[in-house]
């Protein structure tokens, strides 16, 4: 797999900085659509949509938007980001995401993860304290449908199956990804199962993040895993514009709406003042925040580090208005995209002629 560069929206509803009017949901979801549209002619890998289940978001049926994009898009990969598999169904996930995949010719993918934002919890019936134990079970009972069919599983925190036939399938094995925060019992898990490692680094110096990649690849490897499949995202917040000065002026206003409205919990937002937002875009914070070369400096510092296999940026928190959004991915296509992909092949070349020579 190529080293991939996407992009990562919430479908937040956020009122205006100005009017105070926030957007339709109708008008937020078609405008996931153009921006995915936007991504796909601009050559990006991956766009994806998160899962809320409260007002202030317009997707709570990733499945669906995705479903809509895929018509709408040739070549990009549609993902999840996340799906909250802990309160949800894993076979209708499966089936859901299976769909998806065939009717955009195998460009699904699920990243699942247990949720930071608890809404859907009680909204389907499910306890906060059965917290992790639901995720693991119900992670099992999805790799498990996707490796056979007919399905027997038991276990607690779902009812069990018994030759359970699961249809549709899709035509090939569908990439499921787990989401990250940045504990280390999920990444020990990651790991374990050799899973793609989906790391959101959403605040403070991604530097400190290092040892969270270095401990999966250490227990996916011990776990006889090939490395060559543990990938690594990064998922950051960010914006692009022709400077820093105009990324930041266009897009700080609706970044700090959205950290006050759009909060874990909710009524509990924290401010983001201009003078922490520009910290954040400095070399060593977490924002893909500025010029496209910027964005290409801080995307190979970080590579450096990491050596991951994708970088996801969620781009326009607070909805940035539609205009400035689809020039912001225009320039992370057609300016950032070419330069990276390029720096990151030609460093994977000569590593690998370093290793022949090691080896000769």
């Amino acid at each position: 797999m190529a080293f991939e560069l996407g992009i990562y929206h919430f479908g937040e509803l956020t009122p205006d900085p100005t009017t105070r009017v926030p957007p339709k949901p109708g008008v937020r979801l078609r405008e996931l659509i153009e921006q995915a549209r936007a991504a796909d002619d601009a050559g990006l890998d991956v766009f994806a949509v998160g899962e809320h289940h409260r007002t202030d978001f317009a997707v709570s049926a990733p499945a669906v938007v995705l479903a809509a994009m895929a018509e709408n898009t040739r070549g990009i990969k549609l993902s999840s980001a996340v799906t909250v598999l802990s309160s949800d169904d894993p076979v209708r996930v499966f089936q859901q995401f299976a769909t998806l995949d065939l009717i955009s010719g195998g460009r699904a993918e699920i990243i699942a993860g247990r949720g930071s934002y608890t809404e859907s919890f009680p909204l389907f019936g499910y306890d906060l304290s059965d917290y992790s134990d639901l995720f693991a079970q119900k992670l099992d009972l999805l790799l498990r449908l996707r490796e056979e069919n007919p399905v027997t599983w038991r276990g607690t925190m779902r009812p069990s199956l018994d030759q359970g036939d699961i249809t549709p399938r899709p035509e090939r094995e569908l990439p499921v990804w787990v989401a990250v925060g940045g504990t280390p019992a999920s990444v020990i898990r990651a790991g374990r199962l050799g899973l793609p490692l989906s790391l959101a680094i959403i605040g403070g110096s991604y530097a400190q993040f290092a040892p969270f990649v270095d401990l999966y690849r250490q227990v996916g490897e011990k776990s006889g895993h090939d490395p060559a499949r543990l990938k690594v995202s990064i998922n950051s917040p960010g914006f692009i514009a022709a400077s820093h000065h105009e990324a930041v002026e266009v897009s700080h206003p609706y970044f700090q709406a959205g950290w006050m409205a759009n909060h874990h919990q909710r009524g509990r937002g924290v401010p983001m003042p201009r003078q922490a937002y520009e910290a954040q875009s400095s070399p060593a914070g977490a924002f893909f925040l500025g010029s496209p070369q910027e964005v290409i400096d801080k995307i190979m510092k970080q590579y450096e580090l990491f050596r991951h296999d994708r970088m996801m940026i969620q781009m326009g928190f607070g909805d940035v208005p539609q205009k400035e959004m689809l020039k912001s991915i225009e320039l992370l296509g057609g300016e950032v995209a070419p330069v990276v992909r390029k720096e990151i092949s030609s460093l994977e070349r000569s590593a690998e002629r370093s290793a022949t020579e090691e080896m000769a």
